[in-house]
Parts: structure tokens; C-alpha cells; sequence
């Protein structure tokens, strides 16, 4: 599911940037001459962009790529939060744990939710099972109480750092896209000089144009991703340190209620 997401996602981005550019940006009542395109009206700006080239729709197809993951990211990690802040929760579960409500602190899990939520209501609901088992010694439940909340982690740490690598990986190849577009712009650009044998203005600021387009282009999907990636990655960082700091307390706590 997750795959078919991600491939809808990107193949919906190429077909609306493809229509952008070849009917919108590449309107003839943008250019002067038509349905040549090769000469915007002064001061369009749709007309004006056409002019970078084919390569400016995958441009604008990665920038809303990484727009789109942007959204999934916010949202996701949002949720894996939980319905009330970490802090909140924290505080009133491991009052109810000290308290030797277990039930009750599950019961918050449950209403919780999230990442956060899930961890520590598998570690709590396990040792439940467990606490009142005569064969098995206190550090045997520890174990397998901490073994509940690993297998747990390894669920709830690839969904906080999925589609990263998308934004790292737009970041990457809108910047070597944008490089290509500027290549090609140049190349047109001296073609068309070398060509004549004469200097052509027009030919020559087509030949410009696609290239500093491109760059313009390739420079901006590139800063919205690698922003994105830094800042995501800053938050699950920090929200997985708030994960082990929450089931280290917890362990604390079942730690001393198991050994009374």
C-alpha cells in the first residue's frame, strides 16, 4: 500500500506538471508568435518559463513530489504523536504506574495512540501477562517485558522515517536535473551563435533563458527538500529520544514493582 502511495504520488505529479507545462505554460497566447512559442509577450511569466524547456515540467513534477511528502511527513508524525501532547501523556502515565494502576495506564495507551502510545502499552500489557507467572523470575519478566517494547520500536521507528528518502532523494536529482537544463540551454545557445555565423538575439536569449530556468528551477525543488529532510529528520530524532526516555521510565518503575 504504501508503494502503490508513493507511485501514484509521482506518476500524478508528472502528468499534472506535463499538462501545466504543454497547455498552460505553452499556451500560444502567451508568445507573440503563436504557436511557435519561441517569442513570450514581455512581462508573461507562463510564457517566459515555457521557454526553459521540456525539463522544466520534471522540475515542477519534484518540486510537487516533495511538496506532497512534505504534507505526508507533517501529518504522519503528527499522528504518531497522539491525540494529546507527549509530555501530557507521559505525566499522567507514569503517575498511574506508580500507582499500580496498570489498567487505567493502558487504558490511556489506548486513547493516546500514536507511536508513543503503541510502545508503551505493548511493554505494559505484556508485563501484565506475565506478573503474576511463578516460573519465570523477576529479570526473566524484565527480558521479556523490554523484548515486548523492542519488537514494538522496530514496528514504529520505519513509519517516522518513511518517504524520507524520497525528499533526500528529489534533493539530489532536481539539483542534477537543473544542472542538465542548464547544460542544454548553453549548448543550444552557442549552437545557434556558431550556426549563423552571426550573432542572433533571439536565439540566443532562447539558448539563456532555458538554461537559467532550469537553474532556478533545479535550486528551488533542491532547498525545499533538503529543508524538509533536515527538519523531519530533526523530529524523529527527537521524538524516537522521547520514545526510549518514556520506556526507560517505565522499565524503572516495573523494575521496582517486580522486585517488592
Amino acid at each position: 500500500m504504501r508503494n502503490l502511495f508513493n507511485t501514484v504520488v509521482i506518476l500524478l505529479a508528472l502528468l499534472i506538471s506535463s499538462l501545466f507545462y504543454f497547455f498552460v505554460m505553452g499556451n500560444p497566447a502567451n508568445f507573440k508568435d503563436g504557436e511557435r512559442r519561441q517569442e513570450p509577450i514581455p512581462g508573461n511569466v507562463l510564457g517566459t518559463v515555457y521557454t526553459g524547456g521540456p525539463l522544466v515540467a520534471v522540475l515542477i513534477a519534484l518540486s510537487l513530489i516533495s511538496i506532497t511528502f512534505v504534507f505526508e511527513r507533517f501529518f504522519s508524525i503528527r499522528k504518531a504523536r497522539g491525540t494529546h501532547p507527549p509530555e501530557e501523556f507521559l505525566r499522567k502515565f507514569q503517575n498511574l504506574l506508580e500507582e499500580g494502576k496498570l489498567d487505567e495506564a493502558i487504558a490511556l495507551c489506548d486513547t493516546q495512540g500514536g507511536s508513543l502510545g503503541n510502545v508503551l502499552r505493548a511493554g505494559l500489557q505484556r508485563y501484565k501477562q506475565l506478573e503474576n507467572d511463578p516460573s519465570l523470575d523477576s529479570e526473566r519478566k524484565l527480558a521479556e517485558v523490554q523484548r515486548a517494547i523492542d519488537e514494538a520500536m522496530n514496528l514504529e521507528t520505519p513509519l517516522l522515517e518513511k518517504n524520507l528518502v524520497i525528499l533526500s532523494t528529489v534533493a539530489s536529482i532536481s539539483t542534477l536535473v537543473g544542472l542538465l537544463g542548464t547544460t542544454i540551454g548553453m549548448i543550444r545557445a552557442f549552437w545557434a551563435l556558431g550556426l549563423t555565423g552571426a550573432v542572433s538575439a533571439q536565439q540566443l536569449s532562447i539558448g539563456i533563458a532555458e538554461a537559467l530556468y532550469n537553474t532556478a528551477g533545479g535550486l528551488a525543488a533542491a532547498i525545499i527538500s533538503i529543508v524538509s529532510y533536515n527538519f523531519f529528520t530533526t523530529k524523529v530524532d527527537n521524538f524516537v529520544y522521547t520514545l526510549d526516555e518514556a520506556t526507560l521510565s517505565m522499565m524503572e518503575i516495573l523494575s521496582t514493582r517486580v522486585k517488592r
